[in-house]
């Protein structure tokens, strides 16, 4: 039978085993590894994500291989849900997530100035400076925002370019796209609140836009796949308002997906990500972060799981450079700074989703 001391010493010899594999990345400070040291103690991360699981896993592959002996303990919920599970565990004291990745950018920076611990990443130097707000929400990603269409249904000719053109097609064709438009119901998505305010920021005849969309009645939806499925059936035949990332992984199995990157505009999303302040695994979520925005992390996400990356370093076109080169200066980045907070103040809100679901009839 073992005595505790010898369990003691087994143990601690196993976490310096685990440590001693689970080195520090190449060109990283040189007391990195205490982190490393202290995370393999922890065992385990613990996120809360927008990012589906499905596509999330090889990121998670490549972290826990990276650093065996820590185990990524993955969430993933809608927008909504992750900002009100996240402030109600908060409120009550509990275990929570260490680590929050959002795709609603507004409320992912509502709870980032409320809850992230300040945390300078070494990958700093490497992401836009738009993308990093006061070293505690990162912006992770860039993704362009998109219009979907059924290309069976759609002829060539038809297909808008832009949001004027989108809304020109569809007020002239009222019977024809008659329930068949879809985009994010922005009451129950903070994702699609939060696009719909961008684009009211980038377009200055918006709610007219809007209007003319609505006289062909809007079918609205709280997820993209819902949204992807819909127009590829035919149920509905465009859809605005789609993460690029989503609708071009889709199309490559999907000959019926049509694409359209807006030539007025393209908004580019970025997903937020933070430390909580609260995290119980601190050093293991400050690894995972830095894993994210790594070159070796944002090429997984550019190259395995199509989602574009927020740096200009990583091999192919699917980085910053690489859509630049392709969709030129219509590309608008949504920064990570208090701009984003604006319409999440209660009367502000209540009025815009009253001025959209006028403009719209919904």
């Amino acid at each position: 039978m073992l005595s505790k001391n010898m369990i003691s010493v087994s143990v601690t010899a196993l976490v310096f085993s685990i440590s001693a594999y689970a080195a520090q990345p190449e060109g990283y400070p040189a007391d990195y590894q205490k982190l490393v040291d202290g995370a393999v103690k922890e065992g385990k991360v613990v996120i809360y994500s927008t990012t589906d699981v499905k596509a999330a896993e090889p990121l998670i592959k490549g972290f826990e291989e990276q650093y065996p002996g820590i185990k990524v303990e993955y969430n993933d919920m809608n927008s909504t849900e992750l900002y009100n599970r996240y402030i109600s565990e908060q409120a009550a004291g509990g275990v929570s997530g260490d680590v929050i990745w959002s795709s609603s950018m507004d409320t992912g920076l509502k709870l980032a100035s409320d809850y992230a611990k300040q945390y300078a990443s070494p990958e700093l130097a490497q992401l836009p400076k738009w993308a990093v707000w006061k070293e505690k929400a990162y912006g992770t990603t860039y993704e362009p925002v998109v219009f979907i269409y059924n290309k069976r249904l759609i002829p060539q000719s038809d297909v808008p370019d832009s949001h004027a053109a989108l809304a020109k097609l569809i007020a002239s064709q009222p019977e024809k796209f008659k329930s068949k438009v879809t985009t994010y119901d922005i009451q129950k998505s903070a994702l699609g609140f939060m696009l719909a305010a961008q684009d009211a920021k980038q377009d200055a005849d918006y709610f007219a836009h809007l209007a003319d969309i609505g006289k062909g009645g809007l079918t609205v939806q709280s997820s993209t796949g819902t949204m992807m499925e819909r127009v590829s059936s035919g149920e509905n035949l465009i859809g605005f308002n789609i993460l690029g990332s989503y609708a071009e992984s889709r199309a490559k199995n999907d000959d019926s997906m049509g694409i359209v990157y807006p030539k007025d505009y393209t908004l580019v999303l970025s997903r937020v990500s933070f430390i909580s302040d609260t995290a119980s695994n601190e050093n293991a979520a400050k690894l995972w972060l830095d894993y994210v925005l790594s070159e070796k992390g944002q090429s997984i996400l550019a190259n395995q799981v199509d989602i574009p990356s927020i740096r200009s370093d990583i091999e192919g076109d699917n980085d910053i450079n690489g859509l630049t080169k392709s969709l030129g200066n219509g590309l608008k980045p949504i920064p990570v700074d208090e701009s984003l907070l604006e319409y999440l103040q209660p009367n502000q809100r209540l009025q815009f989703i009253k001025r959209w679901r006028t403009a719209t009839n919904k």
